[in-house]
């Protein structure tokens, strides 16, 4: 699957660009628009990028984890190196590790929260002056779908491709959201 990006300073034009997506076979979780007018995107009923998503949360927890992985290996290797575990057995050295690489992972989220998401970051002066940011995951066979739909959008400028989220997970999220409006699945 692959991220497109299309700039647009017209929410009703977004609208029915999400209708025609959807109705041509692109699903909900597949479309979100992200703005700094929350309200007016709400207004129009479009799929927003959730408050959580557009901040580096996620990366930030991970290289977060990859720092505590790296401290609690020194921590291990230090209590092997000096011989303590010996002394006071494993247990302790252990325990650090685990508070070490928890800590560190949860300062990294911590970090991350505090800077946007790294795939928005270019989209900072769109944002700014009042436009809004149309992001569509397709795969392969529903490209020419995206082609036809957006084609015929005059307001709507491509800002690039980006990857997208993993095609089984946006499956999931379609099945899930099916069941909670009850279409998916309803009793006998």
């Amino acid at each position: 699957m692959k991220r497109h990006f299309y700039i647009s300073d017209d929410l009703d034009d977004l609208e029915l660009v999400e209708e025609q997506l959807e109705a041509a076979g692109v699903t909900t979780p597949q479309i979100h628009v992200l703005s700094e007018d929350d309200a007016g995107v709400k207004a129009h009923r479009l799929n927003d990028v959730e408050a959580v998503l557009r901040k580096d949360v996620v990366h930030g927890t991970k290289r977060g984890a990859v720092v505590g992985i790296i401290a609690a290996a020194i921590v291990l290797l230090a209590a092997s190196a000096t011989g303590i575990a010996d002394t006071i057995t494993w247990i302790p050295p252990i325990f650090l590790a685990v508070i070490t690489l928890g800590f560190c992972t949860w300062e990294g989220g911590l970090i991350g929260i505090q800077a946007p998401h790294s795939d928005f970051v270019r989209f900072q002066d769109t944002l700014r002056s009042g436009k809004h940011v149309l992001l569509v995951d397709v795969s392969q066979d529903q490209e020419h779908i995206l082609q036809q739909v957006t084609g015929t959008h005059s307001k709507l400028s491509a800002a690039g491709e980006g990857h997208s989220t993993p095609g089984w997970f946006l499956g999931v999220r379609a099945k899930f959201e099916q069941l909670i409006k009850g279409t998916a699945w309803r009793p006998q």
